[in-house]
């Protein structure tokens, strides 16, 4: 597995291509519901917390859309429109100040969360290929970028 995190510009938006169909078919969607879970749980005591729900009533709602939203951009159900319309991601997340080391720290969570995932490695590449292509629309600010962040 390559688990490489794309060096990031600002304001760059390259294409995402959306993960394959397989990723939700072999995984599930309570599989998903766990990924995410155990992600937001990682997040939630990292240099970044400060971004995320701290009561559990709300980080279980952050949880869900975002179970959601996965869900559906591979190709299942789509719960996300359902409940939260069409998916404006950025738009959704300008509220926080999500720098380039923000979008690295939420990769490298996702990275160990993946990692533990018993799928085939091309299906799980192309997860992870969605995932670090996709951080670069969250993006909003450029304090504190730091180069050196990016090359541990």
């Amino acid at each position: 597995m390559d688990f490489s995190i794309s060096q990031f510009e600002y304001r760059q938006r390259p294409p995402v291509t959306i993960p394959t169909p397989e990723f939700l078919e072999l995984l599930t969607e309570e599989g998903i519901r766990k990924m995410v879970s155990d992600h937001y749980d990682l997040l939630s005591k990292s240099e970044i917390k400060h971004l995320f729900p701290s009561n559990e009533e709300a980080l279980n709602k952050a949880k869900k859309n975002s179970a959601d939203f996965f869900i559906q951009i591979c190709g299942g159900p789509s719960y996300y429109l359902e409940s939260r319309g069409k998916p404006m991601l950025a738009k959704r997340h300008a509220a926080g100040s999500i720098t380039p080391e923000s979008r690295i720290v939420w990769l490298k969570c996702y990275i160990q969360v993946l990692s533990k995932l018993n799928l085939p490695d091309d299906v799980l590449q192309l997860f992870w290929n969605y995932l670090n292509v996709f951080s670069f629309w969250m993006v909003n600010s450029k304090e504190n970028y730091d180069v050196r962040f990016v090359k541990e």
